[in-house]
């Protein structure tokens, strides 16, 4: 795709005008940085960032059976929460692999936003309308809402300084009004560290913007980009889709399975999954953490006694640690613990294979 190809969303002049290096992804011109990945990837760890995340697709299911209907395809069990609650799923093909990872939000049993990844979101729409039952409706809203992430320690009293909500729990999220615009408030982030997610109707985006930035002027608020969302969420183990899960990259090979509602008599691919589990998977994600100065990237080859025995799926610099930390898919029998090389150009660097997250960040789920 060209410059000119590429979607942009309703904040694009504005990333314009901080500087922003633009980059490819998910078919949309998404800010890759600012002031440079490092101190982005500081700002959330210590302060506040603020990103834009409007590439993110965004669908609604409603109508009578809207809730029981996305239940039965999609992998995690929707019994499990109750409205104003958000949960984190899995649409999976019948072979078991992962078409996309998204959150859904429970409004009412008949009425719930999905918000899938930007390059899965027709796929995921035209797969559920497919299988849809007279009198639910299945919408692509893709560029109706803009989503805006706003992370780090001092998250909550840049969001209540904007005079929007912050006292609801982690996963769950409210309607709140600003300046007469429904924005749903979302405590849910893909950094570690406390946060919100926040989506706005489409032509109410800079104004929203703009007051997160002037509410979180005191605190040292930093606009952020894609780069430094990669190194915190990699901090973190969090997994990335068409990386760490894939149509060939199962939940059960992709330290997913959490995200499986087991018990449940239907949803996509169950039949291969079960089959899978009770099996075992013949490789497991697992993270990777440099012994030295070698730093991971995708598609690198892991060996163990010079035999190549798996493969990075991500890896970066981690500047909270000051060094390399990656996921890799490795035979069961390479454990934690254990140590790996990883071929980097021409020579190869130590790591040890160590369960993820890498940073005890902020705590999310317990903030």
């Amino acid at each position: 795709m060209t410059d000119a190809t590429l979607a942009r969303t309703p904040l694009h002049e504005r990333h314009e005008a901080l500087g922003a290096k633009f980059a490819e992804f998910g078919g949309w011109s998404m800010p890759l940085q600012y002031s440079g990945v490092v101190d982005e990837h500081t700002a959330v760890r210590e302060r506040v960032g603020l990103f834009d995340v409007s590439h993110l697709g965004k669908a609604s299911v409603t109508g009578p059976g809207a809730r029981e209907f996305v239940n039965s395809c999609l992998s995690n069990d929707l019994d499990k929460i109750g409205p104003g609650q958000a949960q984190y799923t899995l649409c999976c093909d019948e072979s078991g692999g992962v078409v996309d990872d998204l959150i859904i939000y429970l409004r009412a049993d008949d009425d719930l936003l999905l918000v899938p990844n930007a390059a899965n979101n027709a796929e995921v729409v035209r797969r559920l309308a497919a299988e849809a039952p007279a009198g639910v409706d299945v919408r692509d809203q893709h560029r109706e809402f803009a989503v805006m992430a706003i992370q780090g320690p001092r998250s909550e009293r840049t969001v209540a300084a904007a005079g929007l909500p912050t006292e609801h729990p982690y996963m769950s999220f409210v309607e709140a009004d600003f300046d007469g615009v429904s924005v749903t408030v979302c405590r849910t982030g893909y950094t570690g560290e406390r946060g919100y997610e926040l989506v706005v109707p489409w032509d109410a985006a800079t104004a929203v913007w703009d007051a997160l930035l002037r509410a979180g002027e005191s605190d040292g608020i930093a606009a952020c980009g894609l780069g430094a969302r990669d190194t915190l969420r990699t901090d973190m183990g969090y997994p990335l889709h068409g990386q760490d899960l894939s149509l060939e990259i199962s939940p059960l090979q992709g330290r997913s399975s959490w995200a499986v509602g087991w018990s449940k008599e239907r949803f996509w691919g169950r039949a291969a999954l079960l089959a899978e589990k009770e099996a075992g998977p013949a490789r497991r994600l697992r993270g990777i953490r440099a012994l030295g100065r070698g730093i991971p990237r995708p598609g690198m080859t892991v060996t163990v006694d010079s035999d190549p025995v798996g493969t990075v799926t991500s890896g970066t610099f981690s500047p909270t640690l000051r060094q390399g930390v990656g996921l890799a898919l490795l035979p069961p029998e390479v454990t934690e613990g254990s140590e790996v090389a990883v071929q980097i150009r021409n020579r190869t660097e130590s790591f040890e294979v160590v369960r993820p997250p890498f940073v005890q960040a902020g705590s999310a789920e317990s903030a």
